[in-house]
């Protein structure tokens, strides 16, 4: 049975984290916030917790384990967007509902553009992450966790947000090309900054994992990750 498997049961629970917070940092993408002079998306929030999640199943999980995850969450970001969408549709009961049909487009409507940007620098991304993190991983064997993660995360955020933005606000003409890459570069920094912060939790998720699974168990699956992502190379 898949819950009898603590293997399993532990990629249920990181992949349940990944999920989360791809699909809310969507939800929450429309409300900009301001650090001194910098303007960027709240949704920047979350988006370091997905990269870190990705980091550990791709450990011990394999590029087998992330690229299934990325496609799976981009099919219910699309889905909860459609949803959203219908929700939308559907008039508010007049003089009962304490949310007006205004509110809750303001807070909820996005345009397709934005849609098909963040499913696209989502998909994009993971699968820059997963080469990255593999090609460090196959220079350094199992020494330098940091590095790959950190590597791995600063290029897939960076083609994250540069993609999303690109897609959404710069091609269709609601940012001028000046506007475009000061709102990416501020927040890729903010995102980048918080990635680096959250790199000890790399080490704790390291842990936690091999604690609950034993020292012995998380060793074979680690390994056959990695053997299974040298065929995976080899074949290619």
């Amino acid at each position: 049975m898949i819950f009898t498997s603590k293997r399993n049961l532990v990629y249920i629970i990181m992949a349940g984290i990944f999920i989360t917070n791809a699909v809310v940092a969507e939800l929450i993408g429309g409300k900009l916030i301001q650090i001194g002079p910098f303007v960027m998306s709240i949704g920047i929030i979350p988006w370091p917790i997905v990269f870190l999640t990705t980091d550990l199943i791709n450990e011990y999980y394999g590029k087998a384990g992330v690229r299934k995850l990325s496609l799976i969450t981009a099919s219910l970001i699309a889905y909860a967007f459609v949803i959203l969408l219908l929700a939308i549709k559907i008039p508010a009961a007049v003089g009962i509902s304490t949310v007006t049909d205004e509110q809750f487009y303001a807070v909820f409507g996005q345009s397709l553009w934005i849609i098909a940007g963040s499913i696209v620098a989502f998909l994009f991304s993971q699968f820059v992450d997963v080469f990255i993190f593999w090609m460090l991983r196959d220079k350094t064997g199992g020494k330098m966790i940091w590095l790959r993660s950190t590597g791995s995360t600063v290029i897939s955020q960076l083609i994250d947000t540069f993609v999303v933005l690109g897609i959404a606000f710069w091609l269709p003409g609601k940012m001028t090309t000046s506007v475009f890459l000061n709102a990416a570069f501020t927040g890729y920094t903010f995102k980048l900054i918080i990635a680096v912060a959250l790199t000890p939790l790399i080490y704790v998720g390291h842990n936690v994992i091999e604690k609950y699974l034993g020292d012995e168990e998380a060793n074979v699956i680690i390994k056959k990750a990695a053997e299974e992502s040298l065929q995976h190379k080899v074949k290619s």
